[in-house]
C-alpha cells in the first residue's frame, strides 16, 4: 500500500482531551472545555425538533423532580416502550462489532487506535462519549435500560454535558470543574430528533479533540455555510446527521467497518433506504443531468470515481485543524518535574492547538489539504491486540483496506492517513493497551511511565505481556465523506488528467493525461472525434437515401 511519507501536510498544534498533570492552565482556558459544548452552553444547532407532534414539556411523567440522569431515563422509556431494547443493539450502546466477513470483533471496546492508543481499560475517561451513564470497569450492567443516555442524543436545549465516570489525577480532573449543574427537568421537558450539535458532541471530537480523528468531522460542521458543506448549509439545506444516516429502531445507516464503497443500487423510490447512507441513495447512479457529453462522462466517472473523490477537494477546510501524526515516543517530559505543554500552532479560526504535551507527546496538524487518493472495495482490516506483527517490515496498518482497478466493486476515493508512533510488545510483537486514565500510581496521565503503564494495562485485560515495549509506526486510514463543497467547486479534469494530477499514484488503470505523452492523448481524442462524425456522417447518408428510395 502507498505510503505518504510526502504529503507535504502543514504543521499545526493540537488542542486535547486532558490538562497534564501539574501544567499551567491559565493561558488557556479552553482546556477545560474541549471535549463537549462551550461552557456556558452554546445554542443548539438548528434541527427539525419542530416538526415533533409532542409537547414534552406537558408530560406528567416528565414533571417529577429529576436529579439524575438514568431516573430521567426510567421516565422516557414508560412511554417510549420499546426504545430500550431497540437502543442496546446499537453499536452506541455495545461499542462492539463483529465483523460478518472476518469475524473479528470490533468496536471502541477492543481496538487500539492511532490516538489515545485504546479505550479498553480506560472507559471512566473515554466512555463519556459512550450513549450510557457510569460505565467506568468491567462492572458496568448493559442489560439495564435505564443506564441509557437518552439525553445526550436528544437534548435540545444545548446545555447538557457528561464528565467522566472515574476520577483521573488531580490535574486532568480540573477541567471538569465550574461546569453549571444540569437541570435536569429542562432538559427533560425539552427533548427532540437529535441535531448536528448532538451527533457532534462526540463525533466532531474523536481522537481526543476538535477535529483530530476524521479530517472531514469537526465543530466547523455546527454551522456550516454552503461552500463548507452543500448538505449542511445552515442558511440552506441544513441537513442534520440524521437525514443520511437514517435509522431503524436505533440502528443507524453507515459504518466505519463496513463501508459500501459503490452503491449499485441507487434510489429506491418511493420511500428511503434504510441499509446504507451513501450518494447513491439519494442521488442516483447517474447523479449528473445529461445535458451534454461531459455530463455523460462524468456519470461514466461513477462506476470507477467514487462522488467524494470529485466532491471533497479538500480536507479540514472549516477552520479546524486535524492530527495527522502523532509520536508518543517523546511523552513523559517534564519540567521542572511538573509535565507541560507548548502551542506553537494557530488554526485558521484562530485558535491555538498544541505541539507537545507531556501526556500525549508530539503532534503534527493540517489542515485544507489534498486527500490520499486509493482505490477502495469498502473492506477495512484491523490489526487488533492480537494480531501478532514483525515489526522490521514496515509501518503497521491499524486499519488497512484493500482495492483495486480491476475490481468491479472498487472505487477511487479519499482518505486522510494518520502516522503514529506508538508503544507495542518488543517481546511478542503485538500492540499494547496502556493504563492511561486513573487516579492511581500506574496510570500514565499522572506517572509519565510507560513500562508500568502498560504492565497494567495488559494484566487488567488479562493478555500476555513480555515485559518489554518498543514503538513502532502506524498508520491509520480514513475514509472521507463529510464536507461535501457544492458541484461549482468539484474537481475539474485536468486535477486528474494530467501528470502530476492527484491520481498520479493511484496504479492499475490507464488515465488520459497521465500515462502517455500529450501527443498521444491528443491524437486518440482526434480519432475518437473522427469515428464520431463518420458514425454521424454514415446515419445521415443512410437516412437520406432511405428516404430518397422510398
Amino acid at each position: 500500500m502507498q505510503r505518504f511519507w510526502s504529503i507535504p501536510f502543514s504543521m499545526g498544534l493540537f488542542l486535547v482531551l486532558c490538562v497534564l498533570s501539574g501544567m499551567t492552565l491559565a493561558d488557556d482556558d479552553s482546556h477545560t472545555n474541549m471535549h463537549f459544548r462551550d461552557n456556558p452552553p452554546s445554542p443548539p444547532t438548528p434541527g427539525h425538533s419542530s416538526t415533533s407532534t409532542a409537547d414534552h414539556s406537558k408530560f406528567e411523567v416528565l414533571q417529577q423532580p429529576f436529579t439524575d440522569g438514568p431516573s430521567v431515563t426510567k421516565a422516557c422509556l414508560s412511554c417510549h416502550t420499546e426504545a430500550g431494547e431497540h437502543m442496546m443493539k446499537s453499536i452506541h450502546w455495545t461499542w462492539e462489532y463483529t465483523h460478518p466477513k472476518t469475524g473479528q470483533k470490533l468496536g471502541k471496546k477492543h481496538l487500539v487506535n492511532t490516538f489515545c492508543t485504546n479505550a479498553r481499560g480506560n472507559e471512566g475517561m473515554c466512555a463519556q462519549c459512550h450513549a450510557g451513564y457510569g460505565w467506568k470497569d468491567e462492572t458496568f450492567d448493559f442489560n439495564n435500560p435505564n443506564n441509557i443516555d437518552c439525553l445526550v442524543c436528544h437534548d435540545r436545549t444545548g446545555s447538557y454535558y457528561k464528565t467522566p465516570n472515574s476520577p483521573g489525577n488531580e490535574a486532568c480532573s480540573v477541567m471538569f470543574k465550574e461546569k453549571p449543574p444540569i437541570q435536569w427537568n429542562t432538559v427533560a421537558q425539552n427533548v427532540g430528533l437529535p441535531g448536528r450539535d448532538n451527533c457532534g458532541r462526540c463525533h466532531f471530537y474523536g481522537g481526543g479533540g476538535d477535529g483530530v480523528k476524521h479530517g472531514d468531522l469537526d465543530s466547523s460542521l455546527e454551522r456550516p455555510d454552503r461552500s463548507l458543506d452543500v448538505h449542511m448549509d445552515v442558511d440552506g439545506l441544513n441537513f442534520t446527521c440524521t437525514q443520511c444516516h437514517v435509522s431503524d429502531k436505533h440502528v443507524w445507516a453507515g459504518s466505519r467497518y463496513q463501508v459500501v464503497a459503490k452503491d449499485t443500487e441507487g434510489t429506491a423510490k418511493p420511500g428511503m433506504r434504510r441499509d446504507v447512507a451513501t450518494c447513491e441513495s439519494c442521488h442516483g447512479t447517474s447523479p449528473h443531468p445529461v445535458d451534454g457529453v461531459v455530463a455523460m462522462k462524468l456519470n461514466d466517472h461513477v462506476n470507477k470515481v467514487a462522488c467524494q473523490t470529485c466532491h471533497i477537494p479538500k480536507i479540514a477546510r472549516g477552520g479546524v485543524a486535524t492530527n495527522v501524526k502523532w509520536d508518543w515516543r517523546t511523552a513523559g517530559k517534564t519540567k521542572d518535574g511538573e509535565g507541560y505543554k507548548e502551542d506553537n500552532y494557530v488554526q485558521a479560526n484562530g485558535k491555538a492547538r498544541s505541539t507537545y504535551k507531556s501526556i500525549k507527546g508530539s503532534f503534527e496538524w493540517a489542515e485544507n489539504f489534498v486527500p490520499h487518493y486509493a482505490w477502495f472495495d469498502g473492506q477495512m482490516n484491523y490489526t487488533t491486540i492480537d494480531t501478532v506483527f514483525d515489526p522490521n517490515k514496515g509501518p503497521i496498518d491499524i486499519n488497512g483496506f484493500n482495492g483495486r482497478a480491476d475490481d468491479p466493486q472498487s472505487r477511487i476515493w479519499p482518505f486522510k492517513p494518520m502516522h503514529t508512533i506508538q508503544p507495542y510488545d518488543k517481546g511478542f510483537n503485538t500492540l499494547v493497551y496502556m493504563h492511561l486514565w486513573g487516579n492511581d500510581k500506574d496510570a500514565f496521565w499522572g506517572n509519565y511511565d510507560f513500562a508500568r503503564a502498560i504492565k497494567t494495562g495488559m494484566e487488567k485485560n488479562n493478555l500476555p505481556y513480555s515485559g518489554e515495549y518498543g514503538f513502532v509506526d502506524t498508520y491509520s486510514y480514513w475514509p472521507i465523506t463529510h464536507m461535501v463543497a457544492p458541484k461549482e467547486e468539484a474537481l475539474d479534469c485536468g486535477e486528474c488528467h494530467s501528470k502530476a494530477g492527484r491520481l498520479q499514484n493511484v496504479e492499475g488503470f490507464y488515465l488520459p493525461g497521465r500515462d502517455a505523452p500529450y501527443d498521444i492523448d491528443r491524437y486518440g481524442l482526434w480519432l475518437l472525434l473522427a469515428a464520431l462524425l463518420g458514425i454521424v456522417g454514415h446515419a445521415t447518408l443512410r437516412g437520406l437515401t432511405g428516404r430518397h428510395r422510398s
